[in-house]
């Protein structure tokens, strides 16, 4: 039998098509009507603010690489050119369905439920007025016009911001010459205005009552024509991090700089004339395939600051509050009850309040001694930040590694690190040329004569907010072996000791895809034909070539192969002779799957893992990501059973095919819809009714008002 080549182009999909593909299956979820209405324009949403960050900074890349005359084809057999001109099709093809389906679909059904935006035409005699007050006091001192002219040149526009390109005729100069001008939109100010009505909620966007009065701030001119447009500008930050003498002061300075890179991306008017198009595509030094009509709002995602409309909840997913986590009902001490066995958490079906609060009782708790901890994104009023800052003011040795090149929460991570800094806490922003993303928490406390040290590892950020958003494992453990890796891995992060030599955990860059490599490949050494072996992996995308041919080489020996993979995967399943015995799954739903987890049959002796890394190559060789294995049997059992639940999702998982494709699943005859996530929210409900009914103690860990039992 010929061998084949396992690393051949036609094995992977282009990495810019699958995510391309992975935010067609968000917008796919805005066009399910069986979701609620505002349900549906939050994925509206949030596709929009997806395809900011993928202009930004992947297709920014490219075209960068381009500019330098880079040509190399990907792993998928793709130079960035060919991969560009890809992009553009698909994106162009995506919006215009994006729009359909806002314009189509979801505003009409919002103004059924009484819920109206209206155009400057459609307004009542009693809403202009409303409009003249509104105007002249909120707006009207906050708008500066910007003439274009030989004395002024084309206004430096900062990044995503929405503007109005207004074409003028000047009365004085009896002539036919156009001029042209910018008024930026103030995101100071509200998007969306409401309306006096008697009937429901009616709006009117900001935009459309500056363009309704734009003769006011050009008197002694004719507007001919007032079109929005919006700029994407190259966000990626490039860093000279072994030449930075403070990486802190670079980054602020890459920050600024961030904000007025190259446009990558013009957003226009759908209705804009030829002639006020032109004018942008040369100031802005754009490509007409880089310009993209809207026929609609631009910028989708100021929605998501309507989408809590107060009265309207009936447009939304019922609420599911998170349920206090089983293990630790009626449990007073949490060390205590950590010291006992170790605890398993999933969120957000279970409530991250736990992590809180084991943050915030060792910052207060006399018995302890130090705090370590490694934070990549945090929450805007982040109360783990603020027990850390009040550990260090209690006496307490708090160390926090603050990640600063964590993407687009840069600034976020400054301003943390500058008041942790202030209260005495020991910060270390990051280590060069590596990004550290594990999710690690160690707390030494004295207990009699001895230390005993209690850690928390997640496969999540420390974010109270998106906590409640996104599917994550974390677990509490006092495991001895564990504290000490966990001590190990500190002193690695914040001095100049060796790489350890793990007992329980291990480590990227330096381990982890060794091990991950000889895991996969432990499966091909112990699998039968009669017992072949087995690995289920779920994360949230899968690029690295080398892991992906190892799974290949898997496959071909007859190891089973599940993937559970939410976003980018380069892997082509399905193809005979390569990858027949490997399925893979996106599941797309209202939280975000973000949870990492492996497992490995072992010849019938499975080793179950946690971690914070996906397999990409950034995750395995540029960032310092955990590995932490799950070996308490029932916990074991317990994520065991989590990866069959998504296995068996017959709702929201999409099956990808070996050309590239997702089709979603549909439940056959007879068989009932079952949803994964909603299987856990009943879960998480129904676990902590039966240990309250057990009376085994009495009262529950921290009740809340807000906990459903």
């Amino acid at each position: 039998m010929e061998e084949r080549d396992l690393l051949h182009p036609d094995y992977f999909i282009n990495r810019e098509m699958s995510w391309l593909a992975f935010n067609s299956r968000v917008l796919e979820e805005a066009m399910d009507e069986s979701n609620p209405a505002l349900e549906r324009l939050k994925f509206l949403a949030i596709v929009s603010s997806n395809l900011d960050e993928f202009f930004m900074v992947r297709v920014a890349g490219l075209k960068d690489q381009v500019k330098a005359g880079f040509n190399r084809p990907d792993s998928s057999g793709y130079t960035p050119k060919e991969q560009l001109r890809m992009i553009n099709a698909r994106t162009h093809h995506m919006v215009e369905r994006q729009y359909q389906c806002l314009c189509e679909h979801i505003l009409p059904l919002l103004e059924e439920n009484g819920i109206h935006f209206l155009q400057a035409a459609d307004l009542t005699q009693e809403q202009e007025s409303f409009l003249d007050e509104y105007f002249d006091s909120l707006i009207y001192p906050v708008l500066t016009p910007l003439a274009v002219d030989q004395s002024r040149p084309f206004p430096l526009l900062l990044n995503k911001s929405l503007n109005l390109a207004v074409m003028l005729e000047r009365r004085a100069e009896n002539t036919n010459k156009h001029v042209f001008a910018v008024v930026q939109v103030p995101a100071v100010l509200s998007r969306f205005i409401e309306l006096p009505s008697a009937n429901g909620k009616v709006y009117i966007l900001l935009e459309e009552v500056i363009k309704k009065y734009i003769n006011r701030l050009f008197k002694g001119n004719e507007v001919t024509s007032v079109h929005p447009f919006r700029i994407t500008r190259n966000a990626d930050m490039t860093l000279d991090e072994e030449g930075a003498e403070d990486l802190l002061e670079e980054i602020e300075k890459e920050l600024k700089k961030r904000k007025w890179g190259a446009a990558i991306r013009l957003e226009i008017d759908g209705q804009m004339d030829q002639e006020v198009r032109l004018i942008l595509q040369e100031a802005l030094e754009v490509h007409p395939r880089d310009i993209y009509p809207i026929n609609g709002p631009i910028d989708l995602t100021k929605f998501f600051g309507f989408i809590q409309l107060p009265g309207y909840e009936h447009l939304r997913n019922e609420t599911i509050l998170p349920q206090p986590p089983a293990d630790l009902i009626g449990e007073e001490d949490l060390f205590a009850a950590i010291a006992k066995r170790d605890i398993l958490v999933h969120h957000p079906f279970e409530s991250f309040d736990c992590v809180v609060d084991f943050v915030q009782k060792a910052a207060q708790d006399p018995d302890v001694l130090a705090i370590k901890q490694t934070l990549y994104r945090v929450s805007g009023d982040s109360p783990i930040v603020r027990s850390l800052a009040l550990a260090a003011e209690n006496g307490k040795q708090v160390t926090v590694l603050v990640e600063l090149k964590a993407r687009f929460d840069e600034e976020n991570n400054i301003h943390w690190a500058k008041q942790l800094e202030k209260s005495g806490c020991q910060v270390i922003y990051g280590l060069v040329g590596l990004k550290t993303h594990c999710k690690i928490t160690l707390v030494v406390r004295k207990e009699g004569d001895r230390i005993r040290r209690y850690v928390h590892l997640s496969t999540g950020n420390y974010n109270n907010m998106t906590a409640t958003l996104y599917t994550d494992l974390g677990l509490f453990t006092s495991n001895p072996d564990i504290g000490v890796d966990a001590s190990a891995l500190f002193n690695d992060l914040s001095g100049y000791s060796e790489p350890p030599e793990w007992r329980k955990l291990e480590a990227a860059p330096k381990g982890l895809r060794k091990k991950f490599r000889e895991m996969i490949r432990r499966e091909v050494e112990k699998t039968t034909s009669e017992n072949p072996g087995r690995i289920i992996a779920k994360m949230n995308s899968l690029t690295d070539e080398e892991i992906i041919g190892c799974l290949y080489e898997a496959s071909c020996a007859g190891v089973q192969i599940d993937l559970i993979v939410r976003g980018i995967c380069c892997l082509r399943p399905g193809i005979p002779g390569v990858s027949e015995n490997i399925r893979v799954r996106s599941i797309i739903d209202r939280f975000l799957e973000h949870s990492r987890i492996f497992i490995f049959g072992n010849g019938g002796q499975p080793e179950v893992y946690l971690s914070s890394a996906d397999w990409m190559t950034r995750n395995l060789d540029r960032r310092v990501e955990l590995l932490f294995p799950i070996e308490q049997p029932d916990l074991a059992k317990r994520v065991t059973d989590i990866v069959d639940v998504y296995l068996q999702d017959n709702t929201k998982a999409r099956i990808l095919d070996s050309e590239g494709n997702y089709h979603l699943i549909h439940p056959q005859a007879e068989e009932p819809a079952f949803s994964s996530q909603l299987y856990f929210m009943q879960q998480a409900i129904d676990m902590a009714e039966s240990k309250k009914r057990e009376k085994l103690y009495a009262t529950p860990y921290k009740v809340k008002d807000d906990w459903v039992f």
